[in-house]
């Protein structure tokens, strides 16, 4: 009965020393969680889509993010980062427009755009067109196969050369259409790129839409539609508690290292339904835990083994 104060002492040093790192960890996860938003810049961010890290579905982090300060989301591959103009829900797809992509008002040498094959994502009915390619463009093959379109759309490469910025490509105004390949739809290579250097052409304009004056090509909706899935997910559960989340004012999310779905709150709470009924995840299922109790836990073995040797 001697040793008991000492026990006793031990024991309530073993809580406040848990309770500390606890309170540390939550912390954390109340940082992690306060960086997921619903919007970036004009654009309504929504689940499968996240701003960031933990936020959206784990299947398009790290593709997509918010950046420049919250108000640029863009959409990075091995080729690049990519601004993000325009998202459909209802069709799951988005448009991106490639700051190195040609229009009627800008021309300009482009490196190969590409898409990371693991990535939910995939090339929709954009309508590329090569520019400044070797002549004849009829010549133009990937793996033996004619790529160019010289039919339904051949007439959008003389519509394209009527633009004045087609000089910064070194051809005059009006040029012959030889240099011109309309491709679509485009395929990607082997590594997931269009590429523009095996093909020897010096740039590409990619189409979403022809716009109102379809003979006009500087009223064209330029940019790239791409087209995502969710393979991989729970869709149907997924989508229903994901909906629960949001008519509680909250953000889709996830926990790593699992992935497990989270209902991230502006209170800060990370809940694992809803935010109107805040039960928080499992401290355990966060990273920071995971650091914390392989970095940290070994000074409260230290701690307990000094301690215990007192008894």
């Amino acid at each position: 009965m001697e040793h008991f104060p000492l026990f006793f002492t031990l024991q309530l040093m073993i809580l406040l020393l848990l309770s500390h790192y606890r309170i540390i960890v939550i912390a954390a996860i109340i940082e992690e969680a306060a960086s997921c938003q619903n919007k970036c810049g004009s654009l309504q961010v929504n689940y499968p889509l996240g701003t960031g890290s933990g936020c959206g579905s784990p299947l398009f982090n790290p593709y997509v993010s918010c950046a420049g300060g919250g108000d640029k989301l863009l959409l990075t591959t091995h080729t690049g980062s990519y601004p993000i103009t325009s998202i459909s829900y209802s069709t799951s797809s988005l448009t991106i427009t490639p700051p190195s992509m040609s229009t009627c008002n800008s021309m300009q040498s482009s490196p190969n755009f590409g898409l990371d094959w693991p990535s939910p994502f995939q090339l929709g009915p954009s309508t590329f067109i090569l520019l400044s390619c070797p002549p004849p463009t009829s010549s133009l093959t990937i793996k033996g196969t004619p790529i160019c379109d010289d039919t339904v759309n051949s007439h959008l490469c003389g519509l394209i050369h009527t633009c004045p910025a087609m000089v910064s490509l070194g051809l005059s105004i009006f040029a012959p259409t030889n240099t011109c390949c309309v491709y679509s739809p485009a395929n990607l290579n082997s590594m997931g790129d269009l590429d523009l250097k095996s093909l020897k052409c010096a740039s590409y304009v990619s189409v979403v839409s022809l716009g109102d004056v379809p003979t006009d090509p500087s009223s064209w909706v330029y940019g790239i539609t791409l087209k995502y899935n969710q393979v991989g997910v729970d869709n149907s559960n997924i989508a229903t508690r994901c909906e629960a989340c949001r008519k509680s004012d909250g953000i889709c999310g996830y926990a790593p290292p699992r992935n497990n779905f989270l209902c991230v709150c502006k209170s800060g709470v990370n809940s694992s339904t809803d935010c109107y009924n805040q039960l928080p995840a499992p401290f355990w299922s966060s990273n920071s835990f995971r650091l914390i109790r392989s970095s940290d836990y070994h000074y409260v073995y230290v701690l307990l083994v000094v301690l215990i040797s007192f008894v």
